[in-house]
């Protein structure tokens, strides 16, 4: 069960790093165009920083602290 868990979250985790890398890349085309004079939606961006970018930030932070917790746990049982 503890397998088909971590696989699951890894899977998780994965979709959401590219979800944060592609807000990454979207606020700083946004950011360029904005200097440019160039509308590419960076008022969108802000509308969707609250409800989606900085909750896929906390997972991925979350995510990446509970597995390396569950594999340091596993690593300990298994050495004992």
């Amino acid at each position: 069960m503890k397998e088909k868990f971590l696989s699951w979250l890894n899977r998780i985790l994965v979709v959401d790093v590219f979800l944060v890398l592609f807000g990454f890349g979207w606020l700083a085309i946004a950011v360029i165009g904005k200097a440019s004079g160039l509308p590419l939606g960076l008022d969108l961006w802000y509308k969707l920083w609250q409800p989606v970018f900085n909750p896929a930030i906390g997972i991925l932070m979350g995510g990446a602290i509970l597995s390396g917790i569950i594999n340091w746990i596993s690593r300990k049982f298994q050495s004992s």
